[in-house]
This record gives structure tokens, C-alpha cells and sequence, in this order.
């Protein structure tokens, strides 16, 4: 066996070895019950800041989920849209309509920043009527108790932002699959395990809430206006900027994907690579390969072919695909098939030439905005070199392009 092979299959036995551990973990956080509120304490009342981009699959459904929340205190979902031209306009219309109580819609005024969610959140946030803000992504649905899961995490005066991890369902396209997949065993099973095995925060704004007091302390949206990653960074600064701990519920919120193309997949996390790479340092982007461990074996075995390496690289294989489904059935209401094994392999092989990608490339497109990413995802305009975005960094931006 050569020297590669060996370093390869070794590389790959660690890295199964870290998601073992990751699943372990999984399981202790899922077996953990949510936090209460305090007798004492009166439950806040919940401004959920909903930006809509396009029809999302079930959008309506999604919609109609908000509204429908149990929680003793009020709450209220402020939805937006850049324009009346967007495709989620009319839906959004009708939402307010059918749960005037519930539902308010504004329209986003001005464009001050490159990133189009946070050019929504700072109108939303402006109009929002509670202190307690909840960012939730136009596609996902919830499990009963969210918003009192939220609540009494903020009782804690330690804490200053409490996030979820995310797992997919609803999948009727083997595109979807993947995507579903991706984000419950690889980024939910994830941002859980770095939390419990390493303390790290990886804050997910698909479900992100912070008190309002904060988020001015920190300069408001505005002050990611200019960021891809603005949960990541908004969650680095929590800790970093306000000596504030982040807090990971216990329980999942819920990415709905119906009907995505293997393509909308594939491109989707050729953009998450590029934010993965420039949101953190290269040994770090390295070291996520190791999670992905199946083609480091296929590799490994190619190179030296013997029965020691292929027997070896099988094991690699077939261990990711135990682990990737018992995540997946771990963190999602949706029963999982094992007929779901060969959409394991798949996603590894397009998410590794998805890693590679976030290597050499820096552009991305986010659903028709077209932006370059510089070091700790500032965005540029396309036509902006990328040494222009380091001479911009200030002292205050540096930790971020770490």
C-alpha cells in the first residue's frame, strides 16, 4: 500500500470516527428536555421576522403553520418582500388576510446593503412591535413548544441568542432528498456536535433569536448589511462583542423541500462552499473534509487496490451511510427509509467536488443576485477585486476574516 493510500484510508477512518462520536452526541442533546420559563416570569411577547424570496415549495402551508402557533404569550409574524413583483407577494397578501391578527406584510425599503435577506430584516426589525426577535426562513415549519423553547432560553440573562438545529423533510424528488439529507445528518448533526464536543457556536438563521437591546448593541442588520453569512457572524459576535452565550434548542426546526432538481442541489452547496471557506480559517476548511470521509476512501483504495484497502474503504463507506440515516431518523419526524442509502452516496460525491469548489472559486448566486465573497464572507460586487475587500476590513472586521 503506498504512502497516499495509507494517509487517505487513515483520514477517512478518522473522520467516520469524529461522526460516530457526532451521532452520540446527537442523540444526548435529543434526549435533553427543552427549558421552561420560570413560574415567575411573565412570557415575552415574540416578534417572528419572516423575508420572503419567490414561491417556496408549500409556502402557503408554511405560512399558514406561523399562524397557527400555540403560545401563552402574543406573538406576531412580520412577513416581507423586496417588491410588489416578487412571486411571494400575493401569498403573502392572502396570509395577512386570512390571520389579520397574526400576519403583517411590509415591503422593504431600500437597498443599503449587498445582502438581499438583510436588506429585509432591517425594515422587518424596525416594524417589528416586541423586543424578543425571532428570524425564521420562509421555508420551515416548527414543532409544538418553539416559541416557549425560545422564551425560556432568554430567561437566562447569560444568554443572547438561542438557534436550532435544522432538519429536512417533505421530499418527493430525489433532488430534495439530498438536500434534506445534507442538512439533517451532515449541518444539524453538525452544529450539534461542535456545540457539545468543542463549544463552538454555529448559529443557523433559519431559526435565530435575539433581544432587540443586542442586536442594536451590536450595530443593528445594518451592520451585516454587507455579509453572506450574517447568522454565522451575528452568532461569532453574540459571544465575542457581548460576552453572551449562545444556546442551541433541543428540539429541530424543520427545512420543508418538496421538489428540488438534483441541479438546485448541487448549486446550492456549491454556494454554501464558498461561504463554509471564506467564513473560516484554511486548516479549518481542511478539516471539514474529514466529514465527509466516504470519497477519501474510494480514493484511498483507487490508489493502492489491494484487499487490505478496498476491504477498508467498503467499511468507510458502508459506516457513513449507517450514520448519515440513524442522524437522519434521529432529528426529524419523518420515517427514513434504508432505501435512502444510495442518496447517501450521492451527496457525498457532489458535496465533495462542492468542497473543491469552495477552494479555487469566490462567486456566488443567491436566487439571481450574482456576488463576489471576500474573507469572512463580506460581499463585493462582482467587478470589485478581492484585495480591495482586505484593504477594507477595519480593526473591528479582522477576527472575522481570521
Amino acid at each position: 500500500m503506498s504512502l497516499a493510500s495509507a494517509l487517505l484510508l487513515f483520514a477517512a477512518c478518522f473522520g467516520l470516527t469524529a461522526l460516530l462520536i457526532q451521532y452520540v452526541l446527537v442523540l444526548r442533546h435529543r434526549r435533553e428536555q427543552p427549558r421552561t420559563l420560570p413560574a415567575a416570569m411573565a412570557w415575552p411577547g415574540i416578534s417572528i421576522l419572516k423575508p420572503l424570496c419567490g414561491a417556496d415549495d408549500d409556502l402557503e402551508a408554511n405560512l399558514k403553520h406561523f399562524a397557527r402557533l400555540e403560545y401563552p404569550g402574543e406573538y406576531e409574524v412580520v412577513l416581507g418582500v423586496k417588491d410588489t413583483r416578487d412571486a411571494a407577494y400575493p401569498v403573502a397578501q392572502e396570509a395577512v388576510r386570512r390571520w389579520p391578527g397574526i400576519m403583517r406584510l411590509e415591503l422593504q425599503e431600500g437597498a443599503p446593503g449587498l445582502n438581499p435577506k438583510v436588506n429585509q430584516l432591517i425594515t422587518l426589525a424596525d416594524r417589528a412591535r416586541f423586543d424578543l426577535l425571532v428570524i425564521s426562513d420562509s421555508n420551515t415549519r416548527v414543532a409544538p413548544g418553539y416559541l416557549e423553547e425560545i422564551a425560556a432560553g432568554f430567561a437566562d440573562p447569560a444568554v443572547g441568542c438561542v438557534t436550532h438545529p435544522v432538519a429536512g423533510m417533505g421530499e418527493r424528488t430525489f433532488g430534495s432528498l439530498l438536500d434534506n439529507l445534507y442538512l439533517t445528518s451532515s449541518a444539524a448533526a453538525g452544529m450539534i456536535g461542535a456545540k457539545r464536543f468543542a463549544d463552538q457556536d454555529i448559529v443557523v438563521g433559519k431559526s435565530m433569536a435575539l433581544r432587540r437591546a443586542d442586536v442594536e448593541a451590536l450595530g443593528g442588520f445594518y451592520s451585516v448589511r454587507d455579509v453572506l453569512a450574517e447568522d454565522y457572524v451575528i452568532g461569532q459576535w453574540v459571544t465575542r462583542k457581548l460576552g453572551r452565550r449562545v444556546h442551541v434548542a433541543c428540539t429541530p426546526v424543520f427545512n420543508v423541500s418538496l421538489e428540488k432538481s438534483v441541479r438546485a442541489f448541487f448549486q446550492r452547496y456549491l454556494r454554501w462552499s464558498v461561504i463554509h471557506r471564506t467564513a473560516v480559517t484554511p486548516p479549518t476548511y481542511v478539516a471539514q473534509a474529514l466529514l465527509n470521509p466516504s470519497p477519501l476512501a474510494v480514493l484511498g483504495a483507487l490508489l493502492s487496490p489491494t484487499h487490505e484497502a478496498v476491504a477498508v474503504a467498503l467499511a468507510v463507506v458502508l459506516g457513513k451511510v449507517v450514520v448519515d440515516l440513524a442522524a437522519f431518523r434521529a432529528l426529524r419526524p419523518q420515517p427514513v427509509s434504508w432505501r435512502c442509502a444510495p442518496a447517501v452516496l450521492a451527496k457525498d460525491v457532489l458535496l465533495f467536488v462542492a468542497w473543491w469548489h469552495g477552494v479555487f472559486f469566490r462567486t456566488v448566486d443567491w436566487r439571481g443576485t450574482r456576488l463576489r465573497v471576500g474573507p469572512g464572507t463580506r460581499l463585493l460586487p462582482p467587478r470589485v477585486a478581492l484585495s480591495t475587500a482586505n484593504a477594507a476590513l477595519t480593526p473591528r472586521d479582522e477576527w472575522v476574516a481570521g
